[in-house]
C-alpha cells in the first residue's frame, strides 16, 4: 500500500446522481480519491459501481452533483476536445480488452501517443517497448491479438493505458473475464502500479485484493455510499450490518475456491482500455 499526500484530492465526487428514466443508478455520491492512494469500490452487483468510474471519466454525465478530476469539473465538459484531454490524463481498463485486432501489440501501444498526444514515433515506440518489457511481453511485440490468449491480451490493454501517462487509472472488474490462473497475473501487475505510486481506482470482486492494496475502501449499495474508510477497518470491523453481511458472504465464497496467490503468477493479462 502506498503513502498518499495531504495535498487537496486528485478526484472529487460531491452529491452525484444519476438515473437512467425512472432507474436511479446514483443517489448523492461523495468519494475521494488523493494523488498516490488506491481506493476500491466494492459492492453487490448493480449498485453503481462502475457506473461511478464511467462518471469519473465524463463516459456518462450526472444530473446532479459536481465531479472533479486533477481540477477540471468533468460534470461540466461538453465540447469533445475537452473530454479526450481528460482521458488523456485517466487510463480506463474495462472488462473487455478492446485491442486493435489489426495492429500488431507494439502498434496497439504507438497509435494513440502518436495520433493524439502528437509524440515523436521514435520516443513512442521505446516507451511501449519499455512497458511490454514491464509487462512480461516484450517477446509477443510483433504479434497481433488474436494471436494472444486472454491473459496476454489483459496486459496489453494494461500497457496501453500506461503508454498516455496517465495520472489515474481506472481499473473496472478487469479479472471477471479471467480463468482463476490468469487472475493472480493481472493482480501482480496492479499490485505493482500500486507500489510505484500510481494512483488507481478499481471496481473489485476480489476482496483479498482489496484488503491488501486498498488505502480506502468504499463499499456501495444501491447506488449510495453505505460506508467507508480505511481498508483494515472495512474489512476488520465494518461498522454498517449490510457491509458486514456483504464481506461475510463474500469472504466466505473466496474461500470455497482454490487459492490462487497472485504474487507468484507468471503474469498473462489483457485487459485494460484507456478511453480516447
Amino acid at each position: 500500500m502506498t503513502a498518499a499526500d495531504s495535498s487537496a484530492p486528485l478526484v472529487r465526487l460531491h452529491d452525484v446522481h444519476l438515473r437512467f428514466g425512472s432507474n436511479e443508478v446514483l443517489q448523492g455520491i461523495d468519494l475521494e480519491v488523493r494523488r498516490g492512494q488506491a481506493v476500491s469500490i466494492i459492492g453487490p452487483s448493480g449498485s453503481g459501481k462502475s457506473t461511478i468510474l464511467r462518471c469519473i471519466t465524463g463516459l456518462l454525465r450526472p444530473q446532479r452533483g459536481e465531479i472533479e478530476v486533477g481540477g477540471t469539473r468533468v460534470d461540466t465538459l461538453r465540447s469533445e476536445p475537452a473530454l479526450i484531454d481528460l482521458r488523456k490524463r485517466v487510463g480506463f481498463v474495462f472488462q473487455q480488452y478492446n485491442l486493435f485486432p489489426h495492429l500488431t501489440v507494439l502498434e496497439n501501444l504507438v497509435v494513440a501517443p502518436v495520433r493524439v498526444v502528437g509524440r515523436g514515433r521514435q520516443e513512442a515506440e521505446g516507451q511501449a517497448r519499455r512497458l511490454l518489457e514491464k509487462v512480461r511481453l516484450e517477446h509477443k511485440a510483433g504479434a497481433y491479438p488474436g494471436e494472444l490468449s486472454g491473459g496476454q491480451q489483459q496486459r496489453v490493454a494494461i500497457a496501453r493505458a500506461l503508454a498516455m501517462r496517465p495520472e489515474l487509472i481506472l481499473f473496472d472488474e478487469v479479472t471477471s473475464a479471467l480463468d482463476p490462473e490468469t487472475v493472480g497475473e493481472v493482480l501482480t501487475v496492479i499490485r505493482e502500479l500500486v507500489d510505484e505510486g500510481m494512483t488507481c481506482v478499481l471496481v473489485t470482486h476480489e476482496m483479498r485484493f482489496a484488503e491488501e492494496i486498498s488505502d480506502t475502501v468504499y463499499f456501495t449499495e444501491a447506488g449510495r455510499i453505505v460506508e467507508h474508510g480505511p481498508a483494515a477497518r472495512i474489512f476488520g470491523a465494518p461498522a454498517n450490518e449490510r457491509t458486514r453481511a456483504f464481506l461475510h458472504r463474500a469472504l466466505g465464497e473466496v474461500a470455497r475456491r482454490p487459492a490462487a496467490d497472485p504474487r507468484f503468477a507468471g503474469l498473462d493479462f489483457d485487459q485494460v482500455r484507456f478511453s480516447y
